[in-house]
């Protein structure tokens, strides 16, 4: 775990020494929230938040971190001495972790002095965008799947070995079965798998022996790599050998390709493994896969029971990050009174929504869900009442809707600088992700050209938004 605040951008600490010395270390509001979908996908996936809140409990400035920003003499030494008694004592309200997320709401609200919330900010960012991008990569290829078994065998290729660890936990919440990082199972409970690796065979004589060794040591986990010569050839005869074995002792096997034509040669493997009265040994496949080509597959009915991802799962893939931005959305005048900002762009899309807000997710009356709103804080969307909705950057575009349910995503997670409440298991995250997918329409759950779902405003922030976009509202000191 990070502990040193330095693990921040540099110009956070020169804009606080400029906040601190001309007293502008007063209340402020900040949003963490993304700009788009990641993989062109309908959904996001919201990891991160329990390490993150861990992290930010801890987070110090150390003697040898304040000695090193001495050395760069950019900062009076009464700046440093505040810096080494920093702590973080604002409050935070976040989604629960596993939420289901879209677009331009906020996922996270960072309540506190100015100093404290920007120094923060790196850290949210890093934290929150690289596991919500693998959660939701994995809950695009669990979805592929089927919903079958996934095994994230993703460690030798993850981007360092914090990207490893990070990665498995936040793989395991988007929908993994298990992980092979034996570290991460230990750490986060996360079931670890794992079968052989082609050295394993290699290392013997021929396939037969291998795979007897390995079934006489592990008869109730042997699943047998049948692709380090021939496949169909030498491969399969010799575990379906070392299999009938097993079934002949009570237990089942399995066992995995990694290379070749997956479609044809899963076929083949079945045909054979069926003929030979072993139906109920499994097939597993890996070998650079991706959630188009899992739904390829699964679509063309090969007789895959599960699936192991490594590469692609625990990178992101053609993805290289998620795109969660910190923007600042109230500051406190000179008189105590908070004020709502909003940062404006010739992008309508870049154009920030102001005030402090809560997002409030509206079902239909089969439990679907239909949108999600923002209001500012303090106006409550209520069940049974219909209003009208707002696109966020074209009013013309709304909608009147009465919902069935209502739901306010943003909760207290930390007050004053503590934690509001206990870690969450991550079996309990998982089936959260579960469960918020099991909400959504098909549409919006496709691989390809997923529906676009509805982010919309309430008439009192949209108008709110526009007089601050014409300047009716006074909002400079």
């Amino acid at each position: 775990m990070i502990e040193s605040a330095l693990f921040t951008d540099f110009y956070e600490l020169t804009m606080a020494q400029g906040y601190w010395k001309r007293g502008k270390n007063t209340p402020a509001v900040f949003d963490m929230f993304f700009r788009r979908q990641p993989f062109n996908g309908g959904f996001s996936v919201f990891a991160g938040l329990d390490p993150l809140l861990e992290t930010i409990e801890n987070f110090r400035f150390s003697a040898e971190d304040i000695e090193y920003l001495s050395s760069l003499d950019m900062f009076d030494p009464d700046f440093l001495d505040w810096l080494a008694a920093f702590r973080f004592t604002g409050d935070i309200f976040a989604m629960n972790e596993g939420t289901i997320v879209f677009p331009n709401e906020p996922l996270l609200r960072v309540s506190a002095n100015i100093i404290e919330a920007s120094i923060i900010e790196g850290l949210v960012l890093n934290m929150i965008n690289f596991q919500s991008l693998i959660a939701t990569k994995t809950a695009r290829i669990w979805l592929a799947a089927n919903k079958a078994p996934l095994m994230e065998f993703g460690l030798r290729r993850a981007q360092g070995n914090d990207g490893a660890m990070s990665a498995s936990r936040a793989a395991y919440i988007g929908g993994a079965s298990g992980t092979s990082n034996t570290l991460a199972g230990k750490l986060y409970g996360i079931p670890v798998m794992g079968t052989m690796a082609h050295s394993w065979i290699m290392s013997f004589p021929n396939e037969q022996e291998a795979f007897d060794a390995y079934a006489e040591r592990y008869p109730q986990k042997s699943v047998f790599l049948i692709d380090t010569y021939n496949t169909l050839e030498s491969g399969l005869p010799a575990a379906i050998k070392a299999g009938k074995k097993l079934m002949e002792k009570g237990y089942n096997f399995g066992v995995r390709l990694d290379s070749g034509d997956l479609q044809y040669l899963t076929q083949e493997v079945r045909n054979v493994l069926d003929r030979a009265g072993l139906q109920a040994a499994t097939i597993t496949v890996s070998n650079e896969l991706t959630e188009e080509i899992v739904e390829s597959l699964v679509l063309n009915k090969a007789p895959i029971d599960s699936w192991g991802v490594g590469t692609h799962m625990v990178t992101g893939g053609n993805e290289a990050s998620f795109t969660g931005v910190y923007k600042l959305a109230s500051r406190t005048r000179p008189d105590g009174t908070a004020v709502p900002v909003m940062k404006l762009s010739d992008n309508p899309d870049k154009t920030t929504n102001p005030g402090v807000k809560q997002v409030w997710r509206l079902y239909h009356n089969d439990g679907s869900v239909k949108a999600d709103v923002l209001a500012l804080e303090g106006d409550e969307i209520k069940t049974g009442t219909e209003r009208t909705y707002f696109h966020p950057s074209n009013d013309w575009q709304n909608f009147p809707f009465a919902a069935a349910k209502v739901q306010p995503l943003l909760s207290k997670k930390m007050e004053a600088g503590k934690r509001t409440g206990t870690p969450e298991s991550l079996t309990d995250i998982r089936s959260r992700v579960q469960s918020g997918l099991d909400e959504l329409d098909r549409s919006y759950k496709r691989i390809l050209n997923p529906h676009v779902f509805k982010v919309s405003l309430t008439e009192e922030l949209k108008d709110l938004k526009v007089a601050l976009m014409k300047g009716r509202l006074e909002h400079l000191d």
